[in-house]
């Protein structure tokens, strides 16, 4: 008998999350505003680099739209960033002979020096990676500019994967090449594409003295190609460039946090977020106003379901995850300042592509407790739970006791636009960016509901 109650028990509750997720669903393909938010923030206020104007119209913006959500409490908390100006455009040809040029698209990464004034001429050495750098040593280097030219794997289905085996010739290209006598540094896009579009991203000097900087772009992949091809048919062409990049002095700017108040258990918190600030060649829709957009999203679509959360459930703006994760960081101390419990936090940072699942970073017993609620997900087409990477902005959160998770879609387009003059509105599918935020809602909403439990409790 008491087996047939707890069956029935369950059965129940099993019905009542199916109802809900299907309000939530409904709720956001019907009556959703996480397009409309975008539509403001990539052509209203479009490019949002840390530190910028812009930053700080979206920050304004964004905690308007919040307080109108009509939550418990909206607030802005203080964070220094970097402030970092790309200035006029940059310039690049190829020289094959005196006089004989070919102009190619490159953009300052983010963070390099300027070129000198004139800018800056030489011949040009082709490596695949930084690993060459080391082989050819200072005598083919020196003086040179080092073209780093290994493309994203196109045979890495995951195309984070692909990502992540090229991403170090961007970030540690120039720090590692100056070490040689390199004097500027050419970086093939991070693109599984060829097209015009050259995508910038961060880069590192490490503990290179300033002096000792050299400057760092990227070149579009049909640029990179035509390059190789050219150097191959005459080692002694030339590459100018010219880029008028400065740092400046931190700045101050804000994370933008909303919260509805906890019912049962007020100081257990789920976080949900993504990053405000962008870079500066697009509008940033992609990356990552769509996981912005969608975290108001869940704070409402909770509401306008008529659910009342049992624990606080926050939406986090993270500002400067680009070129510094300064937002996350000051988050993160001040949580552990204030001894804040986060039970739960779920970052939307890989486009608003169609949502395909969550990455998750969990005790094995958590994770196949996420495996019992599959059910629930697949009339919507949400199929892949595994473990994996959930997040940069809540990476500094993890405790050992907490679940952490990303939300996953469909990654074939990301790179496409990630970084790049072509990150824009046009880009987004509103009926995709919609079934996000409702996935993420409802991942939210079953967290809040059955909670998580303490490491110390589960035994794994």
């Amino acid at each position: 008998m008491l087996t047939l109650l707890l069956l029935g028990f369950q059965s129940h509750a099993q019905n009542g999350d199916e109802m809900q997720l299907k309000r939530i669903y409904d709720a956001a393909l019907t009556d959703g505003k996480a397009y409309d938010w975008l539509n403001h923030l990539s052509n209203q206020i479009g490019g949002r680099l840390s530190g910028s104007l812009e930053a700080q119209r979206a920050v304004e913006y964004t905690k308007v739209q919040l307080e109108s959500l009509q939550l418990d409490r909206v607030w802005l908390q203080p964070v220094m960033v970097p402030k970092w100006v790309r200035g006029t455009p940059e310039f690049a040809y190829m020289e094959t002979s005196p006089g004989i040029t070919s102009t190619v698209p490159i953009r300052a990464l983010g963070g390099s020096v300027a070129t000198p004034l004139g800018g800056l001429k030489a011949n040009v050495i082709e490596v695949k990676g930084i690993e060459d750098l080391r082989a050819l040593g200072e005598n083919k280097i020196g003086g040179k500019i080092v073209f780093f030219n290994r493309p994203m794997d196109p045979t890495k289905i995951s195309t984070f994967e692909a990502y992540s085996g090229a991403v170090d010739q961007r970030y540690s290209g120039a720090e590692e090449a100056a070490k040689f006598g390199a004097i500027g540094v050419i970086v093939r896009s991070l693109n599984l594409r060829l097209d015009d579009f050259p995508h910038t991203g961060s880069m590192s000097y490490g503990d290179t003295a300033e002096g000792d900087r050299i400057p760092a772009a990227a070149i579009s992949t049909n640029a990179a190609e035509m390059l190789s091809t050219t150097l191959k048919l005459n080692p002694e062409t030339k590459f100018y460039f010219k880029q008028h990049c400065k740092q400046f002095d931190d700045v101050q700017s804000y994370n933008v946090i909303g919260e509805i108040k906890g019912s049962t258990h007020p100081d257990e918190i789920i976080v949900v977020g993504g990053h405000l600030d962008s870079w500066d060649l697009g509008d940033g829709a992609h990356d990552d106003g769509a996981g912005c957009v969608q975290s108001m999203e869940v704070l409402r679509l909770l509401k306008l379901s008529g659910y009342i959360p049992k624990r606080t459930i926050r939406a986090v703006l993270f500002m400067n995850e680009e070129n510094g994760l300064r937002g996350a960081t000051e988050y993160a101390v001040k949580a552990k300042a204030n001894n804040e419990n986060h039970i739960f936090a779920l970052e939307s940072d890989a486009g608003g592509f169609a949502p395909r699942g969550f990455s998750f970073e969990s005790s094995d017993t958590h994770l196949k407790r996420v495996h019992g609620w599959k059910p629930l997900f697949k009339p919507y087409q949400i199929h892949l739970f595994e473990k994996g990477h959930s997040g940069a902005d809540i990476a500094p959160l993890k405790n050992g006791d907490n679940v952490l998770a990303g939300l996953r879609p469909d990654s074939q387009r990301y790179f496409v636009h990630h970084h790049a003059a072509n990150d824009t509105f046009e880009h987004v599918n509103k009926r995709e960016l919609e079934l996000g935020a409702a996935a993420m809602a409802s991942l939210v909403y079953l967290f809040d509901k059955y909670g998580v439990e303490p490491a110390a409790t589960l035994g794994n």
